[in-house]
């Protein structure tokens, strides 16, 4: 089995003709998708430059033949459902269906304090992430729309002409805990994880964690009625994750075992001048591991 790969691409590229020029290259190199963070800011890049991910979509949709394109991830942290539903309807209108939505709960780093609003218990963002999730579901399968929940409402919000991918665009759900893998196996077309939260793990440790959460979300689907592989399963890369790429014998070898993991493809983060993310001297051995 070959896995997929597919490529992130900062917004912090400066200046955009910048980040253009990488997602053009990760397209020409034969990427499944191409994505972006959707933050406001990210502490470890806090004192660059860092554009908004949708802009930057829209100019890749337009300078882009193939790849797919998306978020990785979106959350409620600054997304109202109503205005964000109208930019992914336009974004995937513009790409010509080519659109993806990855989405989190969102973190309780700066993007959640920046509107102001008090910190929220671990309960409220999950109960939060499950209503946002579930509203843009509706909004972007349906033409107009009126709810109103604890967290959102929408009154009369029109969603015309809708999106080129029917019945709506698809969903990439980052989980790991168990309320987000349900809402993962219940609005995913796909699933994405960085396998354990938290510091730097050992490699071992690493796999394990990634199985057993590819295995809770076999069971999370199993409940919701739906087949194991209905949903792709990608595994990101950490930003300063090396190890995978010591060789090529080390990254077949990596493959081989999150494909007994049951996962579908992995996503690096695409060779940067800093040095982060995916080296470029492993780009042709990444490359020929996935029969690019």
């Amino acid at each position: 089995m070959t896995l997929d790969l597919s490529a992130l691409v900062l917004p912090d590229r400066h200046p955009v003709s910048t980040f253009l020029a990488e997602v053009q290259e990760a397209e020409r190199a034969g990427v499944r998708a191409v994505w972006t963070y959707d933050h406001l800011t990210w502490p470890l890049l806090a004192d660059g430059p860092w554009y908004g991910a949708v802009p930057l979509l829209a100019a890749a949709a337009v300078v882009t033949d193939r790849v797919r394109l998306g978020t990785q991830v979106a959350s409620p942290n600054f997304r109202h459902p109503v205005p964000f539903a109208k930019e992914l309807m336009t974004l995937d209108q513009l790409s010509g269906g080519r659109l993806e939505l990855g989405v989190g709960v969102g973190t309780e780093g700066p993007d959640a304090l920046v509107l102001g609003e008090a910190p929220r218990s671990r309960r409220e963002r999950a109960d939060r992430f499950g209503e946002w999730l579930g509203l843009l579901d509706q909004l972007l399968r349906e033409p107009v729309v009126t709810a109103h929940g604890d967290f959102y409402d929408a009154v009369d919000a029109h969603q015309l002409p809708g999106c080129v991918q029917q019945p709506r665009l698809p969903f990439t759900v980052a989980a790991t805990g168990p309320k987000a893998l349900r809402l993962a196996a219940r609005h995913g077309q796909a699933w994405v994880t960085y396998g354990p939260f938290g510091a730097a793990v050992e490699p071992e440790e690493w796999f394990t964690a990634v199985a057993d959460q590819s295995a809770r979300l076999t069971e999370a689907l199993a409940e919701e009625g739906r087949a194991p592989g209905e949903v792709r399963r990608t595994v990101l890369f950490g930003l300063e994750t090396y190890w995978p790429f010591e060789s090529a014998e080390r990254y077949a070898d990596t493959l081989g075992r999150l494909a007994e993991a049951g996962v579908d493809e992995v996503s690096v983060h695409w060779p940067r001048p800093d040095g982060r993310g995916l080296p470029a001297s492993a780009l042709p051995l990444v490359a020929a591991a996935h029969g690019l």
